[in-house]
């Protein structure tokens, strides 16, 4: 009896695990032929998930990280996945302003076309600084692609119609802004907290500034992925967050549905400033909705990253 009854727990077990990672595949099969995407991050996870996916669809894909050898790397697995040869990295470090700028002359000189622009790149929360004196959360997960996105956005107004997607994640609920402490840098969670919801707050100002111009923006919670990010923290952590990631989380390439969604569906295409979960709007919660402080974030933002 005993025996029928673990037999039975591992059933439901597994059943319920099954459940919680289960989620929606983008079915929307536009073709990007022509068309140039530029994903930040794109050596590794979401990230890469999403090159493999539009690399498919035909676009010509330029996947943006800080390390040169993991990326050229990540371009040859990408080749090869997707059949497609219309792939190659770009240096650019998130952490550093300078180079986010001199990234964007390059790109500006170099690429005749920007349609897609995915924000997907980000830091955990860790006590650790930009060369810029920001919180690495704040810098790399805010500043460095409010920047980016600011520097190419009249090339994306140029290629119109086209859209910016911008990953955040579900526990933005966890903190609100203090425009006294935006660098704030004490606690990681509630770093991390916060800098995804300024990714929201980024994306839906982007929208209202960007209306009528043929650019929209989106902002994707891609659920809670077994991606690499705990390569920050020390061996006994990542080997229990790895096991709890292979429990109860989500593969990169199911992570990447909502991404590639959000990138080429006419459907989500109505919903400019959205916030959206499992490939279909999300409701954000009222205080993450407040065009006041999305406003206010831009302004501190245009300030901090000195952009004319």
């Amino acid at each position: 009896m005993y025996l029928l009854y673990t037999i039975i727990a591992c059933l439901v077990s597994f059943l319920v695990l099954k459940w919680l990672k289960k989620r929606k595949h983008c079915t929307d099969t536009k073709r990007l032929d022509g068309k140039t995407v530029l994903i930040t991050g794109g050596d590794s996870g979401v990230g890469k998930e999403t090159a493999v996916a539009l690399a498919r669809r035909g676009a010509h894909v330029i996947i943006a990280c800080r390390n040169v050898e993991k990326a050229e790397k990540a371009v040859r697995e990408i080749k090869f996945r997707s059949h497609s040869l219309n792939v190659l990295q770009m240096e650019v470090d998130l952490a550093n302003l300078r180079s986010v700028r001199e990234f964007c002359k390059k790109f500006l000189h170099i690429e005749k076309r920007l349609d897609i622009l995915i924000n997907n790149a980000g830091m955990p929360g860790v006590l650790d600084w930009t060369d810029d004196g920001f919180s690495v959360c704040f810098g790399v997960n805010h500043l460095g692609h409010f920047l980016l996105t600011n520097l190419l956005l009249h090339r994306l107004k140029e290629c119109a119609p086209s859209r910016v997607v911008t990953l955040t994640c579900s526990i933005y609920k966890y903190q609100k802004l203090d425009f006294q402490d935006l660098n704030y840098n004490l606690l990681p969670f509630f770093t991390y907290c916060r800098s995804k919801l300024a990714n929201i707050y980024f994306s839906q100002e982007l929208a209202h500034i960007t209306e009528g111009k043929g650019v929209t923006s989106y902002v994707v919670h891609p659920g809670f992925v077994q991606s690499g990010w705990t390569c920050h923290f020390s061996f006994l952590f990542r080997l229990l967050v790895g096991v709890i990631m292979r429990m109860f989380f989500v593969s990169c390439e199911m992570g990447a549905q909502t991404v590639v969604y959000c990138a080429v569906s006419d459907e989500a295409a109505k919903h400019n400033g959205g916030y959206f979960v499992d490939c279909r709007p999300a409701t954000l919660r009222p205080f993450a909705r407040d065009p006041g402080v999305a406003k206010k974030l831009w302004e501190a933002s245009e300030r901090l990253v000195k952009l004319s």
